[in-house]
């Protein structure tokens, strides 16, 4: 099992984003996992260095999950208030 790098805050998540997870047959709970996890998906290299910077300094984090050509994202808020999984051209 995975190692929680960070809480998760309140999670919340688009209309946009539940309809796609729901046609892909995918699970929100998953993709929190996956984040939480340090599993920061399908992100450049640097992007992923942020993320591994942001656990230390208190930044926000951004997951990037591809399925079918589709992605979704999950981003913490810095104060670890809430995490919401979003489509791109929701945020």
């Amino acid at each position: 099992m995975s190692r929680q790098k960070f809480t998760l805050g309140r999670v919340v998540a688009t209309p946009g984003a539940l309809e796609m997870l729901l046609e892909l047959g995918v699970l929100p709970h998953d993709l929190l996992r996956r984040h939480q996890s340090g599993d920061w998906g399908d992100l450049c290299d640097e992007d992923k260095q942020a993320n591994e910077a942001a656990l230390v300094e208190g930044s926000r984090l951004l997951s990037a999950y591809c399925f079918l050509e589709k992605k979704i994202w999950v981003i913490t808020e810095a104060d670890r208030s809430s995490t919401c999984i979003l489509l791109p051209s929701e945020y």
